[in-house]
């Protein structure tokens, strides 16, 4: 891999001497993405545009090329140019703008939501919509897990330091998905770069966001919210996988959830469980 190649790796993830965004994994990370890339165009033609019209003027109206200076006050037609383009400029960025912040609010009927709770400082993610069997709220609150960072001296060959969870959190591709996301003790806010998704995360309120996962892969991120002392220990590991596969793992989950809250709980289900 050449060196020009290393700054622009398809990733998703970080990785050393990065300089573009993630590789986006959701509709809204591609329009925001897509966003970005038009902004940098316009900027970069604004900016050489001033900066030619300084050189010009600087090195040819100087004092030494031009000891009269010129008596005009004003010029109409110049005055109406540099009016109308910095407005068809900003024009030109609002509608896009607009169109892409309403898509990111926009809240599409979810098949599939997850609960994600800050914590002083890990991750806890509850299955909230899985059918259960049971209508007994002790029941229903353990289809949840945590996920806390794999320690440095406890990673494998090939995983990625501060990245790493114990217990990712496992979404469907090609799946309406609504995160519903809140806090236990402080302020958090849960990013993955890949999703286009930054949402801050507080105690007693509730916010959510829709995402539509386009591929499957691993995906990675970390609260962006300083938190305490180990604000930087809290990353975010999200593995998406087809639906089906998804599918057949909430049904192994909620077997076991199943035997386990049956058996903790027997006087619920008499002698006969």
């Amino acid at each position: 891999m050449n060196l020009l190649s290393k700054f622009f790796v398809k990733c998703d993830a970080p990785s050393d001497w990065q300089l573009g965004l993630q590789d986006p994994a959701t509709p809204v990370m591609e329009g925001l993405r897509s966003f970005h890339d038009d902004l940098v165009f316009v900027m970069v033609i604004v900016a050489g545009l001033v900066i030619t019209l300084l050189t010009v003027v600087l090195l040819n109206f100087n004092k030494n090329k031009n000891p009269v200076p010129s008596r005009n006050t004003h010029n109409v037609p110049l005055e109406i140019i540099w009016t109308l383009t910095p407005c068809f400029i900003l024009a030109s960025i609002v509608v896009p703008s607009l169109s892409l912040l309403y898509a990111i609010e926009d809240t599409v009927d979810p098949k599939v939501t997850v609960k994600v709770i800050g914590n002083q400082w890990y991750w806890t993610y509850h299955y909230v919509d899985y059918e259960f069997p049971f209508p007994d709220p002790d029941y229903i609150g353990l289809l949840k897990h945590d996920s806390y960072m794999i320690q440095e001296a406890d990673l494998k060959p090939g995983e990625l330091r501060l990245l790493e969870t114990d217990d990712p959190l496992v979404l469907p591709t090609h799946t309406h998905i609504r995160l519903i996301m809140t806090a236990e003790d402080v302020i958090h806010s849960w990013a993955v770069p890949s999703f286009g998704v930054k949402l801050d995360c507080i105690p007693g309120r509730i916010n959510e966001v829709s995402i539509f996962i386009k591929r499957q892969g691993a995906f990675y991120g970390q609260c962006s919210e300083i938190c305490g002392v180990n604000h930087g220990f809290m990353p975010i590991h999200v593995e998406a996988i087809s639906k089906a596969n998804y599918d057949q793992m909430m049904d192994r989950m909620g077997l076991l959830m199943e035997k386990k809250f049956m058996a903790q709980n027997p006087e619920k289900f008499g002698s006969g469980e």
